[in-house]
């Protein structure tokens, strides 16, 4: 089973169905619910998530997505080590110098799939759009 990491930017168009990003993403979580893809997301997606969602459709539904979140994915923690790499790397977006540092901690990870793929240039794990690791998918 391949394994990846889900930056919030991907796993936001899937939860609202935000277009043109929903087809691409709901493949990908349609893929890792009949277990032919291990999808990783990091802790700090969770309360960007819920804050995000809540504005636009209210605290149950915001709560219910992110349970449905948790039992397609695997959560990484966020931790003190994580934050302190991130605060010291030359990333553009601090959000996505946290995504990177917390996809690196676990070693199974093939990649990191974001719509900021210049967010991610210093990555040693590879990095795509959904639309480009579906393609990666294909072709391998």
């Amino acid at each position: 089973m391949r394994e990846v990491f889900l930056d919030t930017n991907v796993i936001m168009g899937f939860l609202i169905e935000r277009e043109p990003f929903l087809e691409s993403a709901t493949i990908l979580f349609a893929l890792a619910e009949k277990s032919e893809l291990k999808l990783y997301v990091s802790s700090l997606s969770f309360g960007n998530l819920y804050y995000i969602i809540r504005k636009i459709s209210g605290r149950g539904k915001a709560l219910e997505l992110l349970q449905n979140l948790a039992k397609v994915s695997t959560v990484l923690i966020t931790d003190a080590l994580i934050i302190e790499q991130a605060l010291y790397a030359d990333f553009k977006d601090f959000e996505d110098a946290i995504q990177r540092f917390c996809a690196v901690q676990q070693h199974t990870i093939e990649a990191i799939i974001t719509r900021n793929t210049d967010n991610f240039k210093q990555s040693q794990i590879l990095v795509f759009t959904p639309d480009e690791y579906l393609t990666f998918l294909l072709k391998n």
